[in-house]
C-alpha cells in the first residue's frame, strides 16, 4: 500500500505535532519529579511498584499532551478570508 503525496504530507504533520506534545509531556513531567510536587516522587518511590508507578505517570502525559500536541496542529489549520468569515 502505497500512500499518496497529500497523505505523507498529514501524516508527518501530525507526527511532528505528536513529537512537541511527547517532549512537552517528558518536560513537564520530569518536572513534577524534580520539584516532588504533590509528593508524587515520594510515593512513587516508596511503592513496591516504583517502576510501574512512574510508566503510568508518564504514559498517562504522553497521552495527553501527545492528544493536545496533535489538536493544536490541526486547530491551527483553519483560515480566515480577507472578510473575517471562516465559511466556505
Amino acid at each position: 500500500m502505497t500512500l499518496h503525496r497529500k497523505e505523507k504530507e498529514a501524516l508527518t504533520f501530525l507526527a511532528t505535532h505528536l513529537f512537541y506534545g511527547l517532549a512537552a509531556g517528558a518536560t513537564f513531567g520530569i518536572m513534577v519529579l524534580a520539584t516532588n510536587m504533590g509528593n508524587i516522587w515520594t510515593m512513587a518511590r516508596e511503592s513496591n511498584h516504583t517502576v510501574t508507578v512512574i510508566a503510568l505517570f508518564f504514559f498517562g502525559l504522553f497521552v495527553t499532551f501527545g492528544s493536545v500536541g496533535m489538536g493544536v496542529g490541526i486547530m491551527s489549520l483553519g483560515r480566515d478570508d480577507e472578510n473575517g468569515d471562516s465559511r466556505h
